[in-house]
This record gives structure tokens, C-alpha cells and sequence, in this order.
């Protein structure tokens, strides 16, 4: 049996392991053996009766919790139970906050601690006042814009919606003690970051882990952020693998609209923004991450995550508006909507990577929706010195063509025109060349066809 989660080994007794069991009890409970060692196996005690009439009255004196204690016989030798239940509030050793992480027993500080003791209390970040900030600072085009998305999806009476300012921020549950809350911040600010610095996404183009080609940052509310970090992704980061049927153009992305959007609707409503961190959308030719500061529920492992579950946002009253506008369920259906968009468009599931203060999906892209950008190798998907099927070779302006024409091969001569800083007679004398050589090939009229790169 591996020290885990809820298990810790401990070959003799000393008092510095009372922050083992309040690290337990702050988290998900767990028993601490007392005679066992690092490989849990039996040492055995020589104090075992001792400890069974001292540790009761350690326990309780230094923490104000009873737990149950055991005295275990194994053979000859004897050890000791402490089994530790989860505490509904929250325990201090000495006026320090331990929490039990994985295998290790953490001392909680700063931001930490807080988000700790609030979520103890029942109260979220999300729905702390902020006295700062005013009904004035509400901008009034992304209430206007809010409802319009919560008068077509019909989950708000519409009297509500007419309502001033201040009673529809009641009504939403956006104000607390009179003054509107970090939500409402959140929700409805033009520039949210006035007021809590990370309120953005960043997004970014790898070559690799350490190669960062370029990069943006989405900033504005939370209910104007999904959108435009959606049309940023597909115009400017990700590549379609662009396929024909007939003259109908086909794009499809490795990664399904759906699953792309929820994923971000997830890290947007369990974000931790008390943390300042951006949410963080790396993209690569083959493999998209969506990574941002948060944590599960208590208790729950990445197995429950991928399973029907409950809905327990971290932010729930941001998560509350958003369904409101329609943006989201609430029946914690977010993974398997993913997971359902991924299936029906033949991707591999996402896989997730969950830390303490930490949650990441990643999405891989098969071979055959991959679609390299044109720094890869130098050549249109991958083709290496300038050779096609071996025999054919081609120069490293015709090359440039071809990056393109793979990306998109519907290009216009204009548009490869401004899209290399040429001229159009340069470019028709290119693909002239190309078309020599037989690897251009036109499909379709000059107006509405493409080009068929034959490699």
C-alpha cells in the first residue's frame, strides 16, 4: 500500500506530525500509521501504549478535532492509526493552515489561503462586493449585447431585462451587501484588468516547446473574450486541412468548433482569477493546449472528471450569467460535449493534465489533419531539398508558392500577390513553372476553382 493522497507512513511518533492531520482534515481526510516505514512496512513500537493514552489529548488540545486511534498488532510488533475525517471548517496547527496535496503536506499562505478559508465558508471570489467598482463602470454596450444573447435563448423572463441597471445586476445575482461583485467586474467592464490584473487570455504560435513565433493577447469582459479568442484561433493560429467535394470547399480544423469552444467556456468559468494569471492557448502545427490557474472540486480525480458529473463551477455566479446568455449548460456537461464533438468528427479524445493550481487540456491532431506552416522544413508539407517524389526539384520561390497553396488552394494570383509582397506577373510566372512541372494542376473555372498540388 504506497503513501498516497490519503495515506502517510511515519516509523515513530513525533509532534510535528500533528500538521500531517491537519493537513488531512482541511483536505480530504486520510490516516497517518505511526510504526510503519517509507515502504510501509511494520517497524514496530516501543511506546505504543504511551502514545495511545498521549496523542488523543495532543490531537484535541492543539487543534480542537477528535479522531479515532487505533492500536494495531502485526505479529509481534504494534502500530498505530490515526484516522483523519474531513473537517466542514477549517483547521489551524499553532494559527497555521496545512493542506494535504498528493503525497506532500502543504502550508498554506496568500492567495492561497484565502481562496482556502472562502471556500470553508461557502463564499466564492467571484461573489466577494467590490466597493471599487460602480455601476458607472458597467459598460453599458456589453450589457446591450448580453441581453440580446438572453432574449433569444429565452432562460431570463424578458421584464427582467428591461430592467435599470442596478435591478438587473440583482437579478443576476451580480451584487452582494449592496455593492456589485468581482462577477459583475468580470461580466461586464470594458476593461476588466482596471481591476483585477490576468483578466485575459494569451494566445501563442510554437514551432516548438521553446520556439515561440508570435503571439496575442484577448482582453475586454468575459462575455466578449469567447468569440474573439475563437476567431483569432482559426484566423490567424490554427491551419484547416482544406479538402474538395466536388467545387465544394471543405476546412476542418484538428480541433472541432465545439469542443474548441467549450473547452475555453470551461477555463473562462473555473479560471482562478484571484491568481492574475491569463489563460494560456498555446498552438502548435500538430497539438493545441488550453492551460489556466484553477482546481477541481474536493475530492475529484481526473477519472470523475471524465465521467458524468454535477456542476460545480469554481466562479458560479460568472458561470450563472453565461448560461443565461446561452453559452453554456448546467449540468456540467462541458467535458462530455468535448469529448462527444471530438467523436463525432473522428479526433482522439483531449487529454487533461491537472496540478494543485493548475488545469490543462491538450488536443492532438491525427497525420492527416495536420497542416505544417510554411517554416517547416522550408517546403510545402514537409517536402525536404527541393525535390518531388524524388526526381522533380523545384526553387525556394516556388516553394513559397506552394506554403501557400497549401494552406489555402483557392488563392487567388492576387492574393499570393499581396500575400508575398510581389507582383502578379512574378507570381504567374512561378506557378507557370509549377504547372510545367507538374505539380500545379487547376481545378474548376478561374473564378470559383482551386488548385491540386500533385505531390
Amino acid at each position: 500500500m504506497p503513501e498516497k493522497q490519503n495515506i502517510e507512513w511515519k516509523e515513530i511518533w513525533k509532534d510535528e506530525y500533528l500538521a500531517w492531520i491537519c493537513g488531512f482534515a482541511n483536505a480530504q481526510g486520510g490516516t497517518l500509521y505511526i510504526g510503519k516505514n517509507d515502504k510501509g512496512e511494520t517497524a514496530g513500537l516501543s511506546n505504543a501504549g504511551k502514545l495511545l493514552e498521549d496523542l488523543p489529548n495532543k490531537i484535541r488540545d492543539a487543534m480542537g478535532i477528535v479522531v479515532p486511534i487505533d492500536l494495531i498488532s502485526e505479529g509481534d510488533k504494534e502500530y498505530i492509526s490515526i484516522s483523519v475525517r474531513p473537517y466542514p471548517i477549517a483547521i489551524s496547527y499553532k494559527g497555521i493552515y496545512y493542506y494535504r496535496s498528493g503525497s506532500t503536506n502543504q502550508r498554506l499562505t496568500g492567495l492561497e489561503l484565502e481562496s482556502f478559508l472562502l471556500r470553508k465558508q461557502g463564499a466564492t471570489w467571484d461573489n466577494l462586493p467590490l466597493p471599487a467598482f460602480t455601476l458607472k463602470d458597467v459598460d453599458d454596450d456589453v450589457i446591450n449585447r448580453f441581453k440580446k444573447w438572453a432574449a433569444k435563448k429565452g432562460r431570463i423572463e424578458e421584464s427582467a431585462l428591461d430592467e435599470p441597471k442596478e435591478v438587473l445586476m440583482k437579478k443576476l445575482h451580480l451584487m452582494n451587501n449592496g455593492y456589485l461583485t468581482n462577477a459583475a467586474m468580470l461580466l461586464f467592464a470594458n476593461d476588466p484588468e482596471t481591476w483585477q490584473l490576468g483578466a485575459f487570455t494569451k494566445i501563442g504560435y510554437f514551432e516548438s516547446d521553446s520556439e515561440l513565433r508570435y503571439q496575442d493577447e484577448i482582453h475586454g469582459s468575459l462575455l466578449d473574450q469567447i468569440d474573439r479568442i475563437i476567431e483569432t484561433v482559426h484566423l490567424k493560429y490554427m491551419k484547416a486541412k482544406i479538402t474538395y467535394e466536388g467545387m465544394q470547399r471543405i476546412e476542418r480544423y484538428f480541433v472541432p468548433d465545439a469542443a474548441l469552444r467549450e473547452a475555453l467556456l470551461n477555463s473562462l468559468c473555473h479560471k482562478d482569477y484571484a491568481r492574475g494569471i491569463p489563460i494560456q492557448v498555446s498552438v502548435y502545427d500538430d497539438r493545441l493546449y488550453i492551460a489556466n490557474c484553477g482546481r477541481l472540486p474536493e475530492s475529484w480525480t481526473i477519472k470523475k472528471l471524465m465521467e458524468k458529473h454535477s456542476s460545480e463551477p469554481f466562479n458560479p455566479n460568472i458561470a450563472h450569467v453565461y448560461y443565461l446568455a446561452g453559452f453554456i449548460e448546467s449540468w456540467g456537461r462541458g467535458i462530455e460535449k468535448i469529448c462527444q464533438a471530438c467523436r463525432e468528427d473522428h479526433m482522439p479524445l483531449p487529454e487533461y493534465d491537472i496540478t494543485g493550481n493548475s488545469v490543462m487540456i491538450k488536443f492532438i491532431a491525427p497525420e492527416d489533419r495536420v497542416v505544417y506552416g510554411p517554416s517547416k522544413n522550408g517546403t510545402v508539407n514537409g517536402t525536404v531539398n527541393g525535390t518531388v517524389n524524388g526526381t522533380v526539384t523545384f526553387t525556394e520561390k516556388e516553394q513559397q508558392i506552394l506554403n501557400l497553396l497549401s494552406e489555402d488552394p483557392a488563392y487567388t494570383y492576387q492574393e499570393l500577390a499581396a500575400r508575398l509582397n510581389i507582383g502578379r506577373k512574378a507570381v504567374f510566372g512561378r506557378m507557370k513553372r509549377l504547372k510545367e512541372k507538374g505539380v500545379l494542376k487547376r481545378v474548376g473555372s478561374d473564378k470559383s476553382g482551386y488548385w491540386e498540388i500533385n505531390i
